[in-house]
Order: C-alpha cells, then structure tokens, then sequence
C-alpha cells in the first residue's frame, strides 16, 4: 500500500511539476504580417534620354506691304570691275498691279542714309550697252503672285584716291507714280568705288510658271 501511494504521489507531483512549469513556456511568436507587393527584379539598366530641345516656333509669313508688292534681289553679274544686278518685284496681294516704264529709286547706306549717286535710265555713261538696261519701256500688268525685274549697272572703280568710295546696302524705290515706297535690304553691296554713277532699265515682265 505504502508503494502504490508513492508511485501515484510521483506521478502527481510530476504532473504538477508540468503544469507549473508549462506556465512559464513563453508564448509562441506572433504572425508574421501578410504579403506586401512584389518587388520587381531591377531591370538591365537603360541610358538616360537626353531632355529634348524646344521646337522653336515657325516664323510667320511675312505680310505683305501696304502697296500690294515686294522687292527681292533675283540675281547679277561681275566682270573686270562692271556690276549687273536684278532686283525683282513681286505683287503679294490680291489685285492686278499695272507698271509702265522705270521706278524711282534711291541707294541708302548701311544706316539707311541716302548716298551720293547719280542713278539714271540706261547706263548712264557706264558702259556702252548692257542686255536688260537699255531695252524700251512698256506697260505691263502682274497678275497676284507674278513678277517684273529691272536692272542696274556700275563700276566698282577707284579713279580719285582723294574721295571716298561709296558702298549702297539698301534700295529704296517707288514702282509707280504716287505709289508707297518699297525698301530691301541687300546681301551684296552696290559698291561704287568713287565713280558716283549707277544706270538702271525699265521693269521687264518675268515669266513665271
């Protein structure tokens, strides 16, 4: 009897021994928090795009002058000292533009100053004869988008060393009596040496396509 109670005391004092010390087991941890977003690979890397340049804004359509034309320069000539140059005037508006006989113009420094020129019809004792200046004036009529060219001749020569020479960067010119001037500025001077003397033609009718 005295050995049964002692197993059973053993068994019971081991059962308590469990109990106590199952209490002190600490608590198991806490979950671990739910799945975040992937996180992508980092990808083969790729060279920066340069920032790319502003377009810069298309220029406007020049208007066109109050008096319905335009001057432009259509071409010229030089030899052994003897310049040829065209100038051409392009009716830009809307009406037909009649022209009859020779402008009236004008040859300006680069500040827009008048030069001392004698500008005159024809050659005007440059040269003896020039194809363009020395043809017979005649009426004409520019339909919208056609144009007339008129030509000039002079000598770049320096026959005083004691005058100045003289160059013209802009002509200036009226294409019709009581018609509002026109101006253009040149790429390539009217240089004069100090002959003082430029010859111009009469407007010729440009065939245009």
């Amino acid at each position: 009897m005295i050995a049964k109670r002692w197993v059973r005391g053993l068994v019971g004092g081991v059962i308590a021994v469990g109990a106590l010390a199952g209490c002190e087991v600490p608590p198991p941890p806490e979950a671990a928090p739910g799945p975040t977003a992937p996180v992508r690979a980092p990808s083969a890397s790729r060279p920066a795009r340069p920032p790319q340049p502003e377009r810069p804004s298309q220029p406007e359509a020049q208007p066109c002058p109050e008096g319905g034309v335009r001057l432009r320069e259509a071409g010229g000539d030089a030899a052994m000292g003897l310049r040829l140059a065209s100038l051409a005037l392009v009716n830009c508006g809307t009406e037909p533009y009649v022209l009859d006989g020779y402008p009236e113009l004008r040859v300006l420094d680069r500040q827009g100053a008048p030069v001392e020129v004698s500008a005159a019809t024809g050659t005007n004792g440059v040269t003896t004869s020039v194809t363009g200046v020395e043809a017979a004036p005649r009426k004409m009529t520019l339909r919208p988008g056609a144009e007339a060219t008129f030509s000039m001749v002079w000598r770049n020569t320096v026959t005083d060393v004691t005058v100045p020479a003289v160059e013209g960067w802009e002509i200036e010119l009226v294409p019709r009596p009581g018609a509002p001037r026109v101006r253009l500025r040149l790429t390539q001077p009217v240089d004069l040496g100090n002959t003082g003397r430029l010859g111009y033609g009469p407007w010729i009718e440009r065939e245009t396509r």
